[in-house]
């Protein structure tokens, strides 16, 4: 019992802290950012790098991709701009994973206490949006601490080990845990931090743990989906894409499982680096990928969600 309350308690924290952090950063840009999706997206690559920079800004995909489903349900965008901005936000969102994969729980602690007075002191003054999310940002830490102290005795239990090791034997059940988590967290960046803390006590080796990882980016698209289904099939149409674009991405990498994981282990020393490292690839390379080919990519999309039900 005490395992599953501080694991509990650690996922709250760390969800928490996410929202906390990712409002503090919208609530200091909200204005430039919607200023800069209806005007900064006359190409795919200027899209791109428009969703890119914004979703660095606001340390959230799953908020710049429900942007755009109602910036294009309201006819202030079109599908093809929307793409490009889900193109570069699958790429912003590295920077939340990257900044988790270092040691910086020391920090968690000052940057809580310090973005808290801030906070309190100046609640409407952006010096207080930056010091909400400095909150948000020592909260995360925290959180990952918590939940890695209560897994460590998870060792200990059979059942656990035996389904770390059935999807060590099975890609594809890994890769469907991380869709799970990261669409019950409606964040593939805390569910890719729990990937990086399995990762660091030994419980799960890297190819399984970059499985999960094309799990948790196409679980992070549950979020837009839910967000389309009440409007136009414009919105929903901009959820397919960002569905397609993460799954289409997760067929080209898995059956290169192996030797991407080989890839990424060459390029770091520890586990959880390698897992950031291999998160960040993934999406970097899908985007890469379909950003020359958007106007067929968008062809796919409207043939699969046509404008007009048929």
């Amino acid at each position: 019992m005490l395992i599953v309350a501080g694991a509990c308690i650690g996922i709250l924290l760390l969800l928490w802290g996410m929202q906390v952090m990712k409002q503090g950063l919208e609530n200091l840009s909200r204005q430039k950012m919607k200023r800069a999706l209806a005007s900064l997206t006359a190409t795919p690559v200027l899209a791109a790098l428009t969703g890119t920079v914004l979703t660095m800004l606001v340390q959230s995909s799953t908020a710049i991709s429900v942007l755009s489903v109602g910036f294009v349900n309201a006819g202030l965008m079109r599908l093809e701009q929307a793409v490009g901005i889900l193109l570069g936000a699958n790429v912003g969102t590295c920077v939340t994973v990257q900044l988790i994969s270092f040691d910086l729980f020391r920090l968690a602690l000052p940057a809580a206490m310090a973005g808290l007075a801030l906070w309190v002191f100046r609640p409407r003054h952006p010096l207080g949006q930056l010091g909400r999310a400095l909150l948000g940002f020592g909260m995360i830490f925290a959180g990952l601490q918590l939940l890695a102290s209560s897994l460590a005795p998870l060792r200990e239990a059979s059942w656990f080990m035996g389904a770390l090791l059935s999807m060590q034997h099975n890609p594809l059940l890994a890769v469907l845990a991380g869709v799970l988590a990261s669409a019950l967290l409606h964040s593939s960046a805390a569910a890719t931090g729990i990937v990086m803390l399995l990762s660091s006590q030994q419980l799960v080796e890297l190819p399984t743990a970059v499985a999960m990882v094309l799990g948790n980016n196409i679980g992070t698209c549950i979020t837009a989906v839910l967000a389309s289904l009440s409007g136009p099939r414009a919105g929903k149409q901009v959820a397919a894409a960002h569905v397609l674009l993460n799954v289409l991405g997760a067929l080209l990498f898995l059956p290169l499982l192996q030797p991407f994981a080989a890839l990424v282990a060459a390029a770091a020393d520890s586990l959880p680096r390698q897992v950031a490292n291999a998160h960040t690839a993934f999406n970097l390379i899908s985007s890469l990928v379909v950003l020359p080919v958007t106007r067929p990519f968008t062809a796919l999309v409207r043939l699969l969600v046509p404008d007009r039900p048929g």
